[in-house]
């Protein structure tokens, strides 16, 4: 072989080594880079560095390395306030479902903690955030038109608080939430009614107000159920009834804008093709 053809062949099995050996430590080196960073390393190590995570509001990071803790020490005092603030970090950073798989977790394994009442308490607003928040604050839109399984389970969470630990720090502002969240579901039983209404479905109307009146009494929206009764038995040419409707409302709320013919307002073009607002006004 001409020695320029045996210098060009060695000159290309070089760059060829070369090019392999440096894709190999390429390779290590973003093994060794992409391994968990918190493998491996103590408990207390793990729990004050997810700790400083919270205190900079780095809420993700924290619940992170919260999991990992979790992960590599399954039991003892650590994992159980690891686990409490997991919970909290992942409600606070919006992972409100991860947050109630979470404090249903703590809930089985600790049923007796002292902290229980505060984790059904937090449970309560995982839920009566989940699914809601996002779409309200970027959208503005009515949440009582939204599916009522979280909120009704938020609900529950917070009975529980009020009934089981009524003395706990959390019973209070849990009693306001379910106030609140009463309300909501009247308004969602009063857009039901108005949605039939609308529709010229003046019996389903009528059914839906009674509901509303008879599930939740003295909610915000009993007197409008009360003019949607007069309304629909208007409407149904029953007079004896729209009139009985008619003078409990003037009793309860003689400013009602129902007897001043001003209610309910119509729908406008653009409300009616979004199906997220509400009917209520």
């Amino acid at each position: 072989m001409p020695m320029t053809s045996r210098s060009a062949l060695l000159r290309f099995l070089f760059v060829l080594i070369l090019a392999v050996t440096v894709s190999g430590c390429a390779s290590i080196k973003n093994k060794f880079k992409n391994k968990d960073k918190n493998e491996g390393l103590p408990v207390s190590e793990l729990y004050d560095r997810a700790h400083n995570y919270m205190e900079r509001g780095s809420w993700s990071g924290a619940s992170e390395v919260f999991g990992r803790l979790i992960a590599q020490y399954p039991y003892g005092p650590y994992t159980e306030q690891a686990l409490m603030e997991q919970a909290y970090a992942q409600y606070k950073s919006g992972k409100h479902e991860d947050a109630v798989a979470s404090i249903d977790r703590f809930i089985r394994t600790y049923p007796t903690h002292k902290n229980i009442s505060y984790m059904y308490y937090l449970r309560g607003l995982s839920n009566m955030a989940r699914n809601t928040v996002f779409l309200a604050r970027a959208f503005n839109l009515d949440t009582s038109t939204r599916d009522l399984d979280a909120p009704l389970q938020a609900y529950n969470d917070f009975t529980i608080v009020t009934t089981r630990y009524p003395n706990s720090r959390y019973a209070a502002d849990a009693r306001q939430r379910m106030v609140y969240l009463r309300n909501e579901f009247a308004r969602f039983e009063l857009n039901t009614a108005l949605y039939y209404l609308h529709r010229s479905a003046w019996v389903s109307a009528a059914d839906r107000a009674t509901y509303l009146l008879e599930t939740y009494p003295q909610s915000e929206y009993q007197n409008d159920a009360v003019a949607l009764l007069a309304e629909s038995y208007t409407r149904l040419g029953n007079t004896t009834l729209a009139n009985d409707a008619k003078r409990v409302l003037e009793q309860n709320d003689p400013q009602h804008p129902w007897l001043k013919g001003k209610w309910p307002k119509k729908r406008g073009f653009i409300s009616k093709l979004n199906p997220f607002t509400g009917d209520a006004r």
